[in-house]
């Protein structure tokens, strides 16, 4: 089959979409009547095929993957003492990639590197949106999502437009939303829901409910690139390769919503 590109955003990007294939075959494959066992399988051949490539063409990179226990665990030596680590989430939305029908489910592959000049350190990644037929990725970032009218009110205020996770939005997020006269747009994975921002279907992602570095690494390198605004809830900035994984909260936004929304959350998620 060849080499893989070499320069790092582009082999990202070759990796996420060779797992999305993969996992979309193995959708074809399995069908859908045992969602357990879809699950199961999709998580581990698409973990499998991207720990592979990586062992194959990056062989002195460490990796921080959801399913790998090793190197999830805290304090992990290889990747604490490692220059350059892949943050894998091999199948980001595992409930929605086991419902037929749904394209809310992705593949997540991001570099964290040690001396990158961003505060969050990722110099590259890739978001593969397999049911979607599309790789967002760092090597060639989308343009910068347009503003739309289609939201505006009878007011000419236009509404916010939040993506919320279909079953665990934060407790908070309805009182913000109607605080700043937002709508809430529920989807599935988080990949998902930042993919959205970075294409102008909605305006911001707000979470709050516990997540890992492997659920934010690769949506946040490619929305940085594309322009967008990315930080904690706090506004401090989002790091990874931490000591502990966890990383639960994140706002992911247009650059002129930022201020709004920090200090509605300021308000809210106390």
């Amino acid at each position: 089959m060849g080499s893989p590109p070499t320069i790092d955003g582009a082999f990202a990007r070759w990796l996420a979409t060779r797992a999305g294939q993969a996992l979309l075959d193995l959708r074809t494959e399995m069908g859908f009547a045992d969602a357990a066992a879809l699950k199961a399988a999709g998580d581990q051949a698409s973990h499998d095929l991207i720990r592979t490539e990586l062992a194959t063409w990056r062989p002195g990179d460490a990796v921080l993957s959801e399913e790998d226990e090793g190197s999830r665990a805290a304090g992990s030596v290889s990747r604490l003492g490692a220059d350059r680590v892949w943050i894998i989430d091999p199948l980001d939305g595992t409930r929605e990639f086991s419902e037929e029908g749904r394209s809310d489910w992705a593949v997540h592959v991001a570099l964290w590197a040690r001396n990158a000049p961003s505060p969050h350190g990722l110099t590259a990644g890739a978001v593969g949106l397999p049911a979607q037929h599309r790789v967002l990725g760092t090597d060639y970032p989308p343009a910068y999502p347009p503003m739309t009218v289609e939201a505006a009110t009878a007011s000419g205020v236009r509404t916010i437009r939040l993506a919320a996770s279909r079953s665990r939005p934060p407790a908070f997020l309805t009182d913000l939303a109607d605080d700043v006269g937002a709508h809430l747009v529920p989807m599935g994975s988080a990949g998902a829901k930042i993919a959205a921002v970075v294409t102008g279907e909605v305006d911001a992602y707000i979470h709050a409910g516990g997540q890992y570095e492997w659920d934010s690494a690769a949506p946040v390198a490619v929305a940085t690139a594309t322009g967008l605004h990315a930080s904690r809830i706090d506004g401090s900035a989002l790091k990874y390769n931490e000591t502990d994984p966890r990383l639960p909260d994140l706002l992911v936004c247009r650059k002129d919503l930022a201020s709004r929304l920090l200090a509605a959350l300021q308000k809210h998620s106390g």
